[in-house]
């Protein structure tokens, strides 16, 4: 594998720092401007050979209606958003203006005679690349990943110029925002501007792999894969090996889909998150064309009644309760973007620690490295649609809007696909521009119909879908029992308590409820999990703490913004969540 900085060149001065003044993580300290999220991104579909283009790059941020400027302003440092501290720039963008990024590299020579694929893991919001004054494509989207075949417009031996431009309105546009605001203020945060995860190049064969489909079944212990192809796919044969400590399996057809027995199944759960290596080939007779390493858990998530009758969510078509937070995803140093793939993993062994089983992803979507630790450590995730139309609520949508929704639904379920610990997807919260919900529903359920589907979190339930979900704040309640669905509290609690020296902001910190120290939070919270135990024996599927951390203005967290401070005794936490998940219905 090359190291991020091989073959490339920045062509801007390596000095970095902080934007000062802000709450910062400890992992900022550690972040080198030359070696950036050096992980490789995209854990479910792995190739030997990338480069990673992260680092410092110029930017500019000029008048929309300009063209890219002769002169940059300064560096910032990918893939942190202008607005954020880690980014080096710290500024507001704004939906008047266009944030301009440029930088070179050069290709290794070991790659020439190669496809060279140009990824972006997600960029916010209206986004145009160019090489070398090419123009590669137009994308509108800041949750979903895409790429570019940049191959015909390189200089092979010499060096390339990328430019990109970015345009975002935030919430003065009609587009999904999830959370972010151009005046933040209550549940609203920080706009987002521009590259906000991983940039890399990968070399390929002119027939690659383009995506693959991973389709677990519990049921009937097999496991079917389906494999996407670009390229030429006449005379090909398709390949895949499947591992784990003292087993294999394989399968080999000139079809694209492939389908493996997997005898005396290892099961994939919170308590035993087990994960089979995947190894996928394209071949042309016995040469390997393309290769790609990934992983899978045999995981069934379904709906079915218990002894008593009532209709349950089941995991492995045994049921679980699900307990875990809402999960904002931000941080005060990096905003969308974690200062590293270790703070990644901090949230979720965290929730692990203290008992949890289950995360609500809220108004964002992750990179993948996210959601392979949720697999690895054994998190369950409810995947929410980021807001669109967030302001506007109830007052309908435009045609383009509507369209543009659910090309990047349908685009971020493709992405998501493969992680076996996603179980849920959420296309609406709280009525937050919701519209023909049965129709987005079965939209849903078409694009996944392994998945459940949760018609709308809190307020607008339609009576489609898997699960009516309710809020209560601070709660717990839980809405009544169902023939066909399985209730569940999608948000409650929101007990506030800030922390000196930890908070975003020194004055108008709020929550649900706020609480005076940690002693009032600690009883406070025994009391909602008190109230919450005997609603699972009464039908209650699972439930939402809000929330995992602090979030600017926001002290509902379990922990600090920071990440320094859990508010409560951890071993209590674990205790409480203990007796919520030994509940006999």
């Amino acid at each position: 594998m090359l190291s991020g900085s091989s073959g490339l060149s920045a062509g801007v001065p390596t000095e970095y720092k902080p934007v000062e003044g802000k709450l910062m993580t400890r992992w900022a300290g550690h972040i080198d401007p030359e070696n950036v999220l050096p992980e490789y991104p995209r854990p479910q579909m792995v190739r030997s050979n990338w480069c990673n283009l992260n680092g410092l790059w110029e930017y500019a941020i000029v008048d929309k209606t300009q063209p890219m400027p002769g002169q940059f302003q300064g560096k910032i440092l990918v893939p942190f958003a202008a607005e954020s501290a880690l980014s080096g720039v710290g500024k507001n963008v704004g939906e008047k203006n266009r944030l301009w990024y440029r930088r070179t590299f050069c290709v290794p020579e070991a790659w020439n005679n190669k496809t060279i694929l140009l990824h972006f893991g997600a960029v916010d919001w209206d986004c145009d690349v160019f090489v070398n004054g090419t123009p590669l494509g137009n994308h509108q989207g800041g949750y979903d990943p895409f790429w570019y075949d940049i191959t015909g417009a390189l200089n092979a031996t010499a060096q390339n110029e990328l430019v990109v431009s970015v345009w975002d309105p935030t919430n003065k546009g009609r587009q999904p925002a999830g959370k972010q605001c151009d005046k933040p203020n209550g549940v609203w945060y920080t706009a987002v501007t521009g590259i906000w995860q991983t940039v890399w190049l990968e070399p390929v064969a002119m027939t690659y792999i383009d995506t693959m489909k991973i389709i677990p079944d519990v049921d009937n212990q097999k496991v079917t894969v389906v494999v996407e192809v670009k390229g030429e796919p006449e005379g090909l044969s398709y390949h895949a090996d499947a591992m784990a400590p003292g087993f294999s399996a394989s399968a080999t057809s000139l079809k694209n889909k492939l389908v493996l027995d997997i005898t005396d199944q290892k099961l994939w759960s919170p308590d035993s998150p087990f994960l089979y290596d995947l190894n996928v080939q394209i071949r042309q007779g016995d040469t390997v064309i393309d290769e790609v390493g990934s992983y899978f858990g045999m995981r069934k998530i379904s709906l079915a009644k218990d002894e008593n009758g009532i209709m349950r969510i089941m995991l492995n078509n045994q049921f679980l309760f699900q307990y875990g937070t809402l999960d904002q995803g931000w941080w005060p140093d990096g905003l969308y973007t974690a200062p590293g793939d270790g703070a990644l993993k901090s949230d979720v062994e965290f929730l692990k620690s203290i008992g949890m089983n289950m995360l609500r992803k809220h108004a964002k979507v992750e990179p993948a490295r996210l959601y392979y630790w949720c697999d690895t450590l054994g998190i369950l995730v409810w995947q929410d649609m980021p807001g669109g139309d967030n302001k506007k609520l109830f007052k309908g949508r435009t045609r383009e809007s509507a369209a543009q929704f659910e090309k990047e639904w349908k685009s971020i379920i493709r992405a998501l696909y493969n992680h076996p610990g996603i179980v849920m997807w959420i296309p609406f919260n709280e009525g937050w521009g919701q519209y023909d919900t049965a129709r987005i529903v079965a939209m849903t359920k078409d694009a996944d119909p392994t998945r459940l589907v949760n018609n709308a979190s809190g307020w607008t339930d339609k009576g489609v879908g898997d699960v009516h979900d309710i809020h209560a704040y601070p709660g717990p309640e839980m809405p009544d029992v169902e023939e066909k669905r399985a209730v569940v509290l999608g948000e409650f609690g929101g007990l506030g308590l800030p922390v000196a020296g930890h908070t975003w902001q020194k004055e108008k910190n709020w929550g649900y409820s706020t609480c005076k120290n940690n002693q009032e939070l600690t009883a406070a919270y025994g009391e909602l999990m008190n109230k919450l135990r005997p609603l699972i024996a009464k039908g209650l599927s699972a439930a939402v703490y809000t929330q995992t951390t602090d979030v600017e203005s926001e002290v509902n967290g379990l922990m600090t913004y920071d990440r320094e401070m859990i508010k409560m005794d951890a071993d209590l936490l674990k205790n409480s969540h203990k007796r919520l998940m030994t509940v006999d219905p």
